[in-house]
Formats: C-alpha cells, structure tokens, sequence
C-alpha cells in the first residue's frame, strides 16, 4: 500500500505537467503562444506542446473566413439620404497572425472605418437612381480601399458587397408613384394604339364590304339588264313589238313580287302601286318620256348641224 501511495506521488505531478504541457488547435485556427508574456510563435492545428509556468496561450485567431456587415447612411447627389448596407468578407492571412492579432486591437472597427470613408466619399457623387445601378463600383471602390489598409495588418479582403440601398419611406414612396405613373402612361399608349389600330381595320373593313357590295349591285343590275334584254329579243321574235314586250315583262315581275310579298307571312311590305294597271301606265309613261327625249335631242343635232 504505502509503494503505491509512492508511486502516485511520482505520477500524478508527471501527469500534471502533461496535461499543462500538452494542448491541440483546431482546423482553421491559430494559437499565440507567449514566453514571459512575449510573442513566442504560432501554432497551427494539430498536437502542441507548451512549457508550463513559462509559456502560455496568448489568444486564438480564427483562419476561417469572416463577414463584416457595415451600414453607412450618407447623401447623394440629388440630396436624398439612403442607408447603405455593405457586406466585407475577409481572411487572416496564415503567416501573417502576428500582425493581425498584434498590430490591431479592434479589426471591426478599423475595418468599419474604412468602409464609412469610401462610401461617404463615392455617393455624394452620385444620383439616387445611379446608386442602384453602379452599386458594383461602391463595392470595388471599398474592396481596393480595405485590401490597400489592411494587408499591412494579415487581412486579406475576399470581397466586398453591397447588399442593400435604404433611401427614405417619403422617396421610396415618390420613386413608387413615379414608376406607377410612368406604366400607367405606357399602358394608355397602348390603349390608345390598339383602339386606333381596331377603328382603322374596321374602316377598312367597311370600305372592302361596300366595294364589294357595290360590285355585287353592278353584276346584279348588269345581269338583269342582259336579261330583260334577251326576253325582249325572245318575245320581238314573237310578233310582239318592244312597247308590248316592256309591258308583259313589267306585268310579270309584278306578279312574281306580288308573290314573294306573299310567301312571307310576317311581311309589313305594302307595294305601291299594286295592281297591273297601274304598272302599265307607269311603264308607258316612261316610255312616252323616252320617246319625247329623244325627238328634242334629234332636233338639237340637226340645228348645230346647219
């Protein structure tokens, strides 16, 4: 019993020193190790070992990549106040972990300054609406600033983004308005156009209908013609002069209309005058009145003449 009391004696300040002495670092970090509080070196992952009650860790920096979100409120050109929202992603750089955790106390706030300084001096040179277009050139703007600063202190600068341009509630309300007036003028514009576009076809469409339908009256009129033409040859043939034949062929297309009249039941049609006789006075009027034309423009003709 009392050698294995012993032996713990031995072993456990063996052991102490051990677990004092012995440490590890994770992937993707970086231990300082200090002697008598100066710098010693770095280590990187894996198994360490340290000298107990000489040398101590420091602190631990993270190789990882980190992201800075800055917001920066600032006037344009046009004076319009916007908050600007700027993303940096950034590194410390493997062999440079001495600087970045000895030279800089606060990074954030080094990096956050640098940040405020180059968007305050872009965008006063800037409209509002040119913000949201070359919002690309703030970020290469901040990114060579940041990367020119702070690689003198183990940063390395990935990228730099803006991600979000916040003008005031009363200008995002006006810019609202203005892009709703602006597409409701473009939609009465086309309004316009298309009613313009549908009265033209329509007029055209009209004109086409009359010209056809006055063609289909012309062939109509010129195929009765032709055809009161051949009866009256058929019935000359006959024995019955023109007067005579003019007469029948009215008498009969009288009956004919008579009977189309008729075979429609629900006809209001009233056709004056309805009787033959009275076609055929009409009918010899009018040739009386045809004769007489003709016999003054045969007695014009022959005094020109002499």
């Amino acid at each position: 019993m009392e050698s294995i009391l012993s032996n713990l004696i031995y072993i456990l300040p063996i052991l102490a020193i051990v677990f004092l002495a012995v440490f590890t670092v994770k992937q993707q970090t970086a231990i300082i190790i200090e002697t008598f509080g100066k710098f010693s070196s770095v280590r990187h992952s894996g198994i360490q070992i340290k000298i107990p009650g000489v040398q101590r860790i420091a602190g631990k920096v993270s190789l990882k990549i980190q992201q800075l979100d800055v917001i920066v409120e600032t006037k344009t050109l046009d004076d319009v106040f916007t908050k600007i929202k700027v993303s940096v992603q950034f590194v410390i750089i493997k062999n440079k972990v001495y600087d970045a955790f000895y030279k800089l106390e606060y990074p954030h706030d080094q990096i956050t300054s640098y940040v405020f300084d180059v968007v305050r001096a872009e965008v006063p040179k800037m409209k509002l609406d040119d913000v949201f277009v070359k919002k690309d050139d703030i970020a290469i703007a901040v990114k060579s600033e940041l990367q020119e600063a702070m690689v003198n202190y183990g940063f390395d600068i990935i990228k730099t983004l803006v991600t979000d341009i916040d003008p005031d509630a009363q200008v995002k309300e006006a810019m609202n308005r203005i892009n709703a007036a602006d597409r409701e003028k473009t939609a009465a514009q086309y309004e316009g156009d298309a009613q313009r576009i549908l009265i033209v076809e329509r007029a055209k469409a009209e004109a086409e209908s009359k010209r056809l339908q006055g063609k289909g009256i012309a062939d109509q009129r010129r195929e009765i013609a032709r055809g009161l033409e051949e009866s009256v040859d058929v019935l000359n043939r006959a024995g019955i002069n023109s007067q005579e034949a003019s007469a029948l062929i009215v008498i009969t297309q009288h009956y004919d209309t008579l009977q189309s009249i008729g075979a429609e039941t629900n006809s209001n049609l009233i056709l004056l005058p309805n009787n033959p006789n009275a076609a055929s006075s009409m009918l010899n009027d009018m040739v009386t009145s045809l004769v007489a034309a003709n016999t003054i423009n045969e007695s014009s003709s022959k005094s020109k003449k002499k």
